[in-house]
């Protein structure tokens, strides 16, 4: 987290490299004609010369894009992009490749990709008008300035203390429900003139001005989430056909399907939409989405889709109690109202794995973080940080992490990281300077003076301790489903995921009045009328692509419910 960004006196720049002079002149042109007024635009016509440039720039100079040829002599396109990443790791990098491609660029491209060397790969743009070049640009261009646009559009500013878990907490909140936020330290010029503005003080914090000027003393979730957009008109008891509890991808995918297919259909979310997903910084093997998406983009835009179908959230509401009455299945809420549907999806997915750690959880917030490093990351720059896990999701937060902190060390419990990552994912860790990995090693303790300062690993193996400094602690160890709200009739396993189909005791089978013959419904629980999809349930895949694949079919076994019914 950061204080309000001082705007620079330039304009962030975007550079240009071909050795083909007709090439480069007509990605000039493009450049200039849609991108002069907000960018600084250069091209040069080699990667020595290019990466001189970038080098003798000052630190205080963005850098947005760097475009570069595929086929350059000396350097080529995916080794210059490289070396970029390694100048300037927070720049966008397009490699740029003559149409059409042949057997040699089809071999090059997946693993420049898989590997991070570059964002995105196109075509040169020939004769105008070139719209798919500058649908790639613009991509780019729009990732690069969200950090900023934040600050610069904010809706809502948030003032307190730079290490703060409930600023840490809030933040998060607003960045995942994609609502501009900028931050002020409260001991800071601006932070005071705000606080003196919205006649606050510094003694209770956060407060957090709101787009219509109010100001919410240390607020709850809820607090905040009624102040943004108004407190729930919903009656007591609200029917509904299909109540989707939970958020995540595969109760995103339920809502979408559900409010197109003529559903009247309501979604409670205890907190931001999209799960651990959405914390996800990037997702590179989710289908039509060659480069990779953040999760914080896909499931904030199967938010709104869902919202644009008429879906309707409870957001920041617990599902706290179900039971059926009267032909109905009531869920009640947190806020003490209930939601009568037809039939439930239960999509509650899995909490974080806690490390365990007194001594770290004291310090939850406050550098130690359970989940993805999207929010932090940029706070770190310059830093020594660790991340706990030997999964895809650990990979994928220590090389987010790497653009920015000085070296990120990833802490395996086992003796290998083959097991349980993605081969890509390896690959990249292992060819990125700043990345480190310990293996045999565990989390033993840690603290700091109200932040955490340092970490003390067991190298299992060798029996022996070591106390390490550092600015952050991120970890994915896993997860736990949330079912413990649900009740006895609902089957689960010992690890207390819910049971369906075939694995339920009575459940998944409904008859089909058209030949008194039991249909499969492999997504029902034991409770008829009540299904399960994502990672809630025993048995699931554990992919975002699944998730939402579950969700969506479980809309179509509440139509075979609910048409037998």
């Amino acid at each position: 987290m950061k204080g309000a960004r001082e705007p620079s006196t330039l304009r962030p720049l975007i550079l240009a490299v071909d050795q083909d002079a007709e090439a480069l002149g007509r990605v000039e042109r493009e450049l200039h004609t849609r991108y002069e007024a907000d960018y600084r635009l250069a091209c040069e016509s080699s990667a020595e010369n290019a990466l001189e440039r970038l080098r003798g720039l000052e630190t205080s100079e963005d850098v947005a894009l760097v475009l570069a040829a595929l086929r350059m002599e000396g350097i080529g396109g995916v080794e210059f992009l490289l070396r970029v990443g390694e100048v300037r790791p927070l720049a966008k990098r397009i490699l740029l490749v003559d149409p059409p491609m042949d057997r040699e660029t089809l071999g090059v491209l997946p693993p420049a990709m898989a590997l991070g060397r570059i964002d995105d790969f196109e075509f040169k743009p020939g004769l105008p008008p070139n719209e798919l070049f500058h649908q790639a640009v613009t991509d780019l261009l729009e990732e690069w300035t969200r950090p900023y646009r934040s600050e610069i559009h904010a809706l809502v500013r948030v003032v307190g203390e730079e290490q703060s878990r409930r600023v840490h907490e809030a933040m998060t909140l607003f960045d995942r429900y994609g609502v501009p936020c900028s931050f002020y330290a409260a001991d800071s010029e601006e932070g005071r003139a705000l606080l003196e503005e919205v006649g606050a003080s510094a003694e209770k914090l956060p407060v957090i001005v709101m787009h219509d000027g109010r100001a919410l003393v240390d607020p709850t979730n809820r607090e905040v989430a009624d102040a943004f957009v108004g407190p729930e008109p919903s009656p007591e008891r609200q029917t509904c056909d299909v109540v989707v509890i939970g958020g995540g991808p595969a109760g995103l995918a339920a809502a979408v399907y559900g409010a197109s297919e003529g559903l009247e259909t309501v979604v409670v979310e205890e907190e931001a939409v999209g799960g651990q997903a959405g914390a996800s910084s990037l997702i590179r093997n989710y289908l039509g989405f060659p480069r990779g998406v953040s999760g914080q983009k896909l499931t904030y835009q199967a938010f709104q889709q869902a919202q644009l179908f008429g879906a309707e959230f409870r957001v920041m509401r617990q599902a706290t109690a179900l039971r059926r009455e009267d032909g109905s299945l009531l869920v009640t809420l947190s806020d003490g109202k209930e939601l009568a549907g037809r039939a439930v999806i239960v999509a509650t997915g899995a909490s974080y794995r806690r490390l365990g750690v007194p001594s770290l959880e004291a310090l939850n917030g406050a550098g130690v973080f359970y989940g993805a490093a999207t929010t932090e990351a940029q706070a770190l720059k310059g830093q020594e940080v660790y991340v706990v896990g030997g999964a895809n999701s650990a990979g994928q937060a220590a090389m987010h992490l790497s653009k920015y902190a000085s070296r990120v060390t990833l802490v395996v419990r086992g003796p290998s990281l083959e097991a349980s990552m993605s081969d890509y994912l390896i690959k990249e860790i292992k060819r990125t300077d700043n990345v480190g990995v310990r293996l045999d090693t565990r989390v033993v303790d840690g603290g700091g003076e109200g932040r955490l300062e340092r970490l003390v690993l067991e190298d299992t193996a060798a029996r022996r301790t070591e106390t390490v400094p550092t600015a952050a602690l991120f970890v994915l160890i896993g997860a736990e489903p949330r079912t413990g709200w649900l009740p006895d009739e609902i089957a689960r396993d010992e690890g207390g995921f819910v049971l369906t189909g075939g694995d339920a005791p009575g459940g998944g089978h409904q008859t089909d009045r058209r030949s008194s013959k039991p249909s499969s419904m492999p997504l029902e629980t034991s409770m008829p009328g009540v299904f399960a999809a994502g990672d809630v349930r025993h048995g699931s895949v554990k992919r975002v692509a699944s998730a939402v694949g579950e969700g969506s079919i479980a809309i179509r076994m509440v139509h075979d419910y609910l048409g037998e019914t």
